[in-house]
């Protein structure tokens, strides 16, 4: 390499603890398996550790009954000079319905108190509209909101697209911008275009974040990196490739004695690496993570299927005894995407585009069956698409309902007062209204749980206190 190249360090925002084991292991890593660690991931000089928000909070409630905001406290006390990161679905937030711009508000104003210093916000159709409401939140809590571009391909998707978009972008007040490729699909030689093309189209830092399940991920950093891109995601190696993102310590050795050179120190990502070990090994035994995962599948390039989105297929075909028709459904899922505007294919479109798919082929009829998300988006209640919906098949799922065309939060009172009122018998701190805003039904499982275990705590400390030891 030209010795007199410009010294320009890449900088690292680490995944493990939120983006990796959910891609491997369905997001069930505890707090109680993060803590101990945190002290030396903070010694390493990350740009950000990525590690709540995405599926990280309905999973903590869900399945491991813990509180995700006592989680995002622990690890901000253990945190003491790393940023923290968290992914947040626009007016989504981390739910799978829009909300009312104040309940948006009030989830960054509490993720930022409470720890979050970076908000990535995007939204499934890149409507810009979805995501104001949160960049301005953010800015205005003194947070660092970062938008992300839901990468995808086809014919509406050019250069000349992404770089109008990254111009709005900019122009809306983020103070970074992510290329988010969920799917692995941005090759090398593509990457070396898109960030070249959006660094003429904008001043703000370029982060790239993409998953190893077509195969190409490590490749398609570097040559983004030599095209000028500012930060990479990645994850340590335990928890690393299949849907999960590149290794760590592979792209800190990639880039070692270049003028890209992050500066860590191996040892101590050797270190790192070595405690999350075990737990790869015990995933692996256990079944939780699963070897279908970690290969490379360069499907993924033929039909755009993420990777989490490929296991729900299966999933949902094992249930209904279909799984000779899984090739059938893969091949219809673009044909679906098609009529529905030609969405990026992320959370919840993917899942829309998908479960759509699968009726479309079980029941032998195209749109015979129709789920209410499908309705829902080809009435506008999404947002607006690339391009626009097959009209007959509009026709055929919503009938002569008029689809909206403004802003779908416009059309949504506020609902924190209502929400505060619903779940006052349970509200212990000011966040647990927000848990209950997202998941009605699960947060309220998990509040009883927790008071269950209150009364627990509370009868053997009774019982401790009542008991006559001899003199």
């Amino acid at each position: 390499m030209a010795k007199n190249m410009e010294k320009k360090p890449i900088k690292i925002t680490e995944t493990i603890l939120r983006d990796a084991h959910q891609s491997l292991i369905a997001t069930r890593m505890t707090t109680e398996q993060m803590l101990p660690i945190v002290d030396k991931m903070d010694q390493v000089g990350y740009h950000a550790v990525e590690c709540w928000g995405g599926a990280t909070f309905d999973a903590s409630l869900r399945f491991l009954k813990e509180d995700p905001w006592e989680r995002l406290r622990k690890l901000k006390a253990g945190f003491k000079n790393t940023k923290l990161q968290m992914l947040f679905r626009g007016q989504n937030i981390l739910g799978y319905n829009h909300y009312a711009d104040d309940v948006v508000e009030y989830f960054v104003q509490k993720s930022i108190a409470n720890g979050i210093d970076i908000i990535r916000i995007f939204d499934c159709l890149n409507d810009i509209r979805n995501l104001e409401t949160a960049v301005k939140a953010a800015n205005k809590e003194n947070g660092h909101a970062q938008i992300a571009l839901s990468y995808t391909l086809g014919d509406a998707y050019t250069l000349n697209y992404w770089k109008d978009i990254a111009k709005k972008i900019e122009d809306l007040g983020a103070k970074s911008l992510c290329i988010k490729d969920m799917a692995g699909l941005l090759t090398p030689y593509e990457a070396t275009e898109l960030v070249t093309a959006l660094k003429e189209s904008v001043d703000i830092p370029i982060d790239l974040h993409t998953h190893y399940t077509s195969g190409v991920a490590a490749m398609t950093y570097m040559k983004a990196v030599e095209a000028g891109c500012d930060i990479i995601d990645t994850a340590m190696s335990p928890f690393a490739l299949g849907t999960s993102q590149p290794a760590t310590e592979v792209m800190v050795e990639t880039f070692r004695g270049t003028p890209y050179d992050t500066g860590l120190d191996q040892n101590l990502l050797a270190e790192i690496a070595e405690y999350f070990r075990p737990m790869r090994e015990e995933a692996l035994q256990s079944g939780l993570m699963n070897t279908k995962v970690l290969g490379v599948n360069i499907k993924t390039l033929m039909y755009q299927v993420p990777g989490g989105m490929l296991s729900n297929l299966v999933s949902q075909l094992k249930e209904m005894g279909q799984e000779d028709k899984y090739q059938e459904v893969l091949e219809e899922v673009p044909r679906v995407r098609k009529d529905f505007g030609e969405p990026p294919l992320v959370t919840p479109s993917s899942q829309i585009v998908g479960t759509q798919a699968v009726l479309n082929v079980v029941a032998g009829e195209r749109y015979k069956m129709v789920t209410k998300e499908s309705k829902k988006l080809l009435s506008g209640e999404f947002g607006q698409t690339v391009k626009p919906f097959n009209p007959e098949v509009q026709k055929k799922c919503i009938g002569d309902a008029k689809p909206i065309t403004c802003r779908p939060a416009d059309l949504i009172k506020p609902q924190l007062a209502q929400l505060e009122k619903e779940m006052a018998q349970w509200k212990e701190q000011d966040e647990d209204v927000l848990s209950y805003a997202l998941f009605p039904q699960v947060a309220t499982d998990f509040f009883k749980y927790r008071e269950a275990q209150k009364t627990k705590v509370d009868a053997t400390l009774a019982d401790k206190e009542n008991q006559v030891y001899p003199v």
